[in-house]
C-alpha cells in the first residue's frame, strides 16, 4: 500500500477506497487531449484496468497538446504507445486495446465490460453513440469536451437527464466539426477533472457532477458548475 499512501491517508479513499480502484473497470474512448491526462491519473491512482479506445494515430500537431506521446510516436497507433507509456508507470495494471476506435458495431461488446465509460472524444457523433449506449446497458459516463479556451465536464447517469437532453438537435449537432484551436493546458485541465470525477464515483465520496455540468474559460479564468 505503500505506493498509494499519499491518498490512502485520507478518510474518504482508505484501504476501502483503493481496494474499489483496484477492482474497479474503466473505459477511456479517445485518447487525444483529454484522454492523455485521464489516463495517466487513473493508472496512477491505482484502477486496475482501463480500456484505451481509438483508432487514430499520433501526428505532429498532437504533441502540442496530447502529452502520452512523443516525437518518436509519430504515424503510430495510440493505443499502443499509450499503453506502452502506462505500463511503464504502472506494471500491474491491465490494459485492454480497443484498436478499432468505437463504432455502432461494437459500442455493446466494448462498452458492457466496463462499469465507467469516460468520454474523451472530439465529435459529436461518438458522443451520442456513448449516450445511448450507456442508457440501454445502464451505465455511468462522464463527458468532457474542449474548444478554444472553453471546456465543460458532466456526469450522466442511466436515471438522470441524458446528453441528448441537453443536445436534443442530434442531427445539426453531428455534422459539427472541430476545426478550431485549443491552448494546450485547457485538455490538461478538463482531463484531470474527468480523473478525479472517475476516482469519487468508484470510491464513493464527495460532490459529484451528476445532474450538472462545470464549464471551464482558461481565457477569463472562469470556473462555473450549472445544474441541469
Amino acid at each position: 500500500m505503500e505506493r498509494y499512501s499519499r491518498q490512502i491517508i485520507f478518510p474518504e479513499i482508505g484501504e476501502e477506497g483503493q481496494r474499489r480502484l483496484s477492482q474497479a473497470s474503466v473505459l477511456i474512448v479517445g485518447l487525444g487531449g483529454l484522454g492523455s491526462p485521464v489516463a495517466l491519473y487513473l493508472t496512477g491512482a491505482g484502477v486496475g484496468r482501463i480500456g484505451l479506445c481509438d483508432n487514430d494515430t499520433v501526428s505532429i500537431s498532437n504533441l502540442q497538446r496530447q502529452i502520452l506521446y512523443s516525437e518518436e510516436s509519430e504515424g503510430q497507433l495510440k493505443v499502443e504507445i499509450a499503453s506502452k507509456r502506462l505500463l511503464e508507470h504502472s506494471s500491474h495494471t491491465r490494459f485492454d486495446l480497443w484498436k478499432d476506435g468505437l463504432n455502432c458495431d461494437n459500442a455493446i461488446d466494448i462498452i458492457s465490460g466496463y462499469e465507467l465509460i469516460i468520454d474523451c472524444t472530439d465529435n459529436y457523433m461518438t458522443r451520442y453513440l456513448i449516450d445511448e449506449t450507456c442508457q440501454e446497458l445502464g451505465k455511468t459516463w462522464i463527458h468532457g469536451a474542449i474548444g478554444n479556451f472553453e471546456g465543460r465536464v458532466s456526469t450522466f447517469i442511466p436515471t438522470g437527464i441524458r446528453y441528448s437532453d441537453l443536445y436534443s438537435d442530434k442531427e445539426y449537432q453531428i455534422t459539427q466539426t472541430s476545426t478550431g484551436g485549443v491552448i494546450g493546458p485547457l485538455p490538461g485541465v478538463i482531463g484531470c477533472l474527468q480523473a478525479a470525477e472517475a476516482i469519487k464515483l468508484i470510491c464513493g465520496f464527495g460532490e459529484t457532477l451528476v445532474g450538472k455540468i462545470l464549464t471551464v474559460d482558461l481565457k477569463n479564468l472562469q470556473f462555473n458548475v450549472f445544474d441541469l
